[in-house]
């Protein structure tokens, strides 16, 4: 009797697979360490620990941000809603955190409340995510103009800390963005609930087979998702001390570029949240980038998405070699 015994593979598979799989590491990764590069060369300050703080501090919202987006397109699905909600949550965390506590608990309860009511509505009644979504984002634009027309307002010292935390020794955002992977990696890979997520997302039916509930899924998926843009809109609010319903507007475009930088998908099933990550610090890092080069700020948009589409047409180009 003879036993076939297969072996591991090797570098070039593995090289193969990440490439069909789009993996960030083939060219997000790649354009992470161009940009940063390029950075580096032209303002050599940032090579510091207090310089590495003051550019990566503003990634780390946005990275939560875009975990919560890999979440809702692991299902399928596009939060629109995403920039005011973020931007709600910053001016519930300046207007009411200090002075009414319990409201703006019960405000944070009620929009994981309304996801699990959006989800619902998507499941049983087929109507598009970015539909219900977009409405929402008016919504919160509007609660959030009611509570404070104008930003201000002024986080809880407690909050505030968070953001002054400025360890000599390594910069502390780096700490708060691997924290942030790792929460988007034990959900979306490691707990049960992850796995149905993204099951939901490209085997739908072998899932409600299996005897799950594709509503309940849904809602788990919407929840978690909510979750993490709120702490988004905790640490935002925790970096500028204030409240602003228009401080994150930009989130919105720049979490879905995030997950398709990361290798993520439009249609569902994946969820890569190392790879979200890196296109999140990614976009950030334009953003410096762009800012040192003093382009004027009415064409930083336009060099961004420039930017942004040249990576992922070489990340279609090498999945196309590699097959």
């Amino acid at each position: 009797m003879s036993t076939t015994i297969s072996s591991a593979p090797g570098p070039r598979e593995r090289l193969r697979a990440g490439a069909q799989n789009g993996s960030p590491a083939l060219l997000s990764f790649v354009a992470l360490a161009v940009i940063f590069a390029i950075t580096a060369s032209l303002q050599p300050g940032i090579l510091s620990v207090p310089g590495l703080t003051l550019m990566l501090m503003s990634s780390v919202p946005l990275v939560l941000a875009a975990q919560a987006q890999m979440i809702m397109m692991s299902v399928g699905d596009i939060d629109l809603s995403v920039g005011y909600l973020v931007g709600l949550v910053t001016v519930i965390a300046a207007r009411l955190l200090a002075d009414a506590p319990l409201i703006a608990v019960l405000l944070v309860a009620g929009i994981l409340a309304v996801y699990a009511v959006l989800a619902y509505v998507v499941q049983r009644h087929g109507v598009p995510s970015i539909i219900v979504t977009l409405g929402m984002s008016f919504v919160w634009l509007g609660i959030g103009l009611q509570i404070s027309p104008t930003p201000g307002g002024e986080t809880p010292a407690w909050l505030s800390a968070i953001s002054q935390w400025r360890p000599t020794s390594f910069p502390a955002p780096i700490v708060l963005i691997a924290l942030a992977t790792l929460l988007g990696w034990f959900i979306s890979r490691r707990a049960k609930v992850g796995m149905r997520i993204r099951a939901l997302g490209s085997q739908a039916p072998t899932l409600e087979k299996a005897g799950v509930s594709l509503v309940g899924t849904r809602i788990s998926a919407y929840v978690i998702a909510a979750g993490l843009l709120v702490l988004a809109g905790l640490l935002l609010a925790s970096q500028t001390w204030s409240g602003d319903i228009n401080s994150a507007s930009e989130f919105t475009l720049m979490t879905i570029a995030a997950v398709i930088l990361g290798g993520g998908t439009f249609s569902g099933g994946r969820a890569l949240p190392v790879g979200v990550t890196i296109g999140a610090v990614t976009l950030g890092l334009i953003t410096v980038l762009l800012s040192l080069i003093n382009l004027p700020s009415s064409l930083q948009s336009a060099a961004q998405g420039l930017i942004v589409l040249a990576v992922l047409a070489g990340r279609i180009i090498t999945e196309r070699i590699a097959r």
